[in-house]
């Protein structure tokens, strides 16, 4: 399956190891963000990249923040930009962690605690 992961951009390097995970498990990743080195870039460029890595997924996986967590602010509000996206373009839609607003209630929405639970998902098991 093809897979956008979604998180806080400071989780960067975070996403590279479970990225590298889910490629291990059969999944293929779309997220260039991930890979760092876009800071000089336009904010239109990467927007716009994103937008093409999602288009090319299947399934989108976003990771959230529990409450303990940063304040959400400008540089980490794409994820939930690229969740209603996703959500509206009729992708399989994934969080890993805990729901944070009302449309990770949606039942159409799976939540898993771990990563290892959104494998186990994704595989059927």
């Amino acid at each position: 399956m093809t897979i956008y992961i979604a998180a806080s951009y400071d989780r960067r390097w975070q996403m590279l190891k479970v990225a590298a995970t889910l490629e291990r498990a059969g999944h293929e990743v779309t997220s260039r963000w991930i890979e760092g080195g876009r800071g000089g870039d336009a904010p239109i460029v990467s927007a716009v990249e994103d937008l093409i890595d999602l288009a090319r997924a299947q399934c989108l996986v976003s990771f959230t923040e529990d409450a303990t967590g940063k304040v959400a602010g400008a540089a980490c509000s794409g994820r939930h930009v690229e969740l209603g996206v996703a959500l509206a373009t009729g992708k399989r839609l994934c969080i890993v962690g805990p729901r944070e607003n009302n449309f990770h209630h949606l039942q159409s929405l799976e939540v898993y605690d771990s990563i290892a639970d959104l494998i186990a998902g994704l595989s059927g098991k």
